[in-house]
């Protein structure tokens, strides 16, 4: 924990999406260790009830307080999105950093079925898009504030057998890349975090509950995991107020594109 200052972000309030698996959950837990309160929002209740745990034992660990707020929300759905800021409000809390994590692939084919593609869409851009846009109209009311995209190197290059997800992922960083242009009068940070190959559950969901496809993508080489992101999302979220990371692109050591990596 060294390379945070935890001042910057103890009693901060942070709002991730997609946060009951994966980097969503262990970035949750390594912000409870700076002391930052949060706001969890994720489809499976379940999970997130295990991932509050996690973080509330992470508060315990370091000595420090925070609180918790899950939200069981689906991104897709605005009128569920809309209803969040009351539901942080009622809690005592405001929003100060937005962490949206929340994103899927489903399938590797060339022509996928509608149903994916709009699901893929409605995920990981235009609910990304309408949740940023409620919480750039607060941190514009208060002159402060941090939003954190989830990209991936999917958005900076192309590659066969993710058209849907590829085209999706370059959107986001548009809309990053607008946004930081947009609110450049303002002292808010607009921050892309563009992850390579990350070994959590996402890969098993591209691939239809496949486990031995999904692990097959990572066979040979050592991947980033899940924690290794939320370490970024972290750093970047405390740099001084006057520090904006506008990209970071994230590779495993032996990853150079979406497709050159060496394995052994």
């Amino acid at each position: 924990m060294s390379v945070f200052n935890t001042d910057r972000l103890a009693g901060k309030t942070v709002l991730i999406t997609g946060a009951s698996a994966g980097i969503g959950a262990a970035t949750a837990v390594l912000f409870a260790r700076t002391g930052a309160n949060l706001v969890l929002l994720a489809r499976r209740a379940e999970n997130l009830k295990a991932v509050k745990a996690k973080a509330e034992d992470a508060y315990k660990a370091v000595g420090k307080e925070g609180k918790v707020l899950t939200i069981e929300a689906d991104v897709r759905k605005f009128e569920e999105l809309d209803g969040i800021p009351e539901k942080v409000k009622e809690e005592g809390l405001e929003v100060d950093i937005l962490v949206n994590n929340a994103g899927m692939v489903k399938g590797t084919e060339q022509v996928g079925a509608d149903a994916d593609i709009t699901q893929m869409f409605d995920t990981n851009v235009l609910g990304l898009i309408h949740l940023t846009q409620i919480f750039v109209k607060q941190f514009k009311a208060k002159q402060a504030g941090t939003i954190i995209n989830l990209g991936s190197i999917a958005g900076r290059e192309p590659y066969a057998g993710g058209a849907i997800y590829c085209a999706t992922k370059h959107a986001l960083s548009a809309f990053n890349g607008s946004l930081l242009r947009e609110l450049v009068n303002t002292p808010i940070r607009v921050i892309e975090i563009q992850p390579g190959m990350v070994e959590t559950e996402f890969s098993v969901v591209r691939f239809r509950g496949d486990k031995e496809k999904a692990d097959n993508v990572y066979k040979g080489l050592q991947p980033l995991v899940a924690e290794d992101i939320a370490e970024e999302i972290v750093w970047t979220a405390s740099r001084p107020p006057h520090v904006n990371i506008a990209q970071l692109f994230v590779l495993p050591v032996n990853q150079a594109t979406a497709t050159l990596n060496y394995r052994k």
